[in-house]
């Protein structure tokens, strides 16, 4: 047993990890969010609620700057305030909203929120043996390495699973009647609404390039709406 133990530790430790962060991420959404209340918006929603065959989709607004949407770890949708700040002043609208509560939805329906504590989990334990192994032969620098590794790889699964989020996206507005026009704008205005320019190396960013993202709907729109032959 107590061979097993470098392995164990690194894996434990990473879950308890997980569980702190998804805590304490409820408490603070507890304390700083309320029911989304705006009617346009509320409508989107219900649009998409009845193609899901749902009878309502609860979302609700997350009270902090920055703009984004989220999927907390028990599957709640969330705009920030933000974002809502954006659609007031008329720099996007509500169906392009509703793109980012589809996309939201799909991290939930696809478990992406239930499989990032095992994603988590994996890579914290990769990086806790490799500093461990490295810092043998590379002190200071081993650390760093393994960080890299483990940030590196999270990176790619976050990658693939915002891919899987747009297509669930796609596919549910579509079949809402929205269509993925409002979905695509948004992206192409995305870097002036956050500011963020994606400075960091590809391969370190958790989210895909945005004119990839943008290709990959162009292309699942034109397969998925294309005339049945007869």
């Amino acid at each position: 047993m107590l061979k097993f133990l470098p392995i164990l530790l690194p894996i434990v430790y990473a879950f308890l990890m997980y569980h702190f962060s998804a805590w304490r991420t409820k408490q603070m959404l507890d304390q700083k969010s309320r029911p989304l209340s705006d009617t346009a918006l509320l409508d989107v929603a219900a649009r998409l609620a009845a193609a899901l065959d749902l009878p309502q989709i609860k979302v609700h607004v997350f009270e902090i700057d920055p703009v984004n949407g989220l999927a907390a770890p028990d599957g709640r949708i969330f705009l920030t305030e933000g974002f809502l700040r954006k659609y007031r002043a008329g720099e996007v609208s509500a169906d392009e909203l509703a793109s980012v509560i589809a996309h939201e939805l799909g991290h939930v329906a696809l478990g992406h929120t239930r499989r990032r504590m095992v994603d988590f989990t994996g890579a914290n334990a990769i990086f806790m043996l490799l500093s461990t192994i490295l810092m043998r032969f590379i002190p200071v620098v081993g650390v760093w390495i393994a960080n890299l590794v483990a940030a590196a790889l999270m990176a790619r699964i976050s990658r693939q699973d915002e891919f899987e989020a747009d297509a669930y996206a796609s596919a549910l507005l579509i079949k809402a009647g929205i269509g993925t026009g409002p979905q695509i704008t948004l992206f192409e205005k995305l870097g002036k609404l956050t500011g963020n320019r994606g400075s960091a190396p590809a391969w370190l960013l958790s989210h895909p390039a945005t004119q990839d993202r943008i290709v990959a709907i162009a292309a699942n729109t034109a397969r998925w709406q294309s005339p049945v032959a007869p």
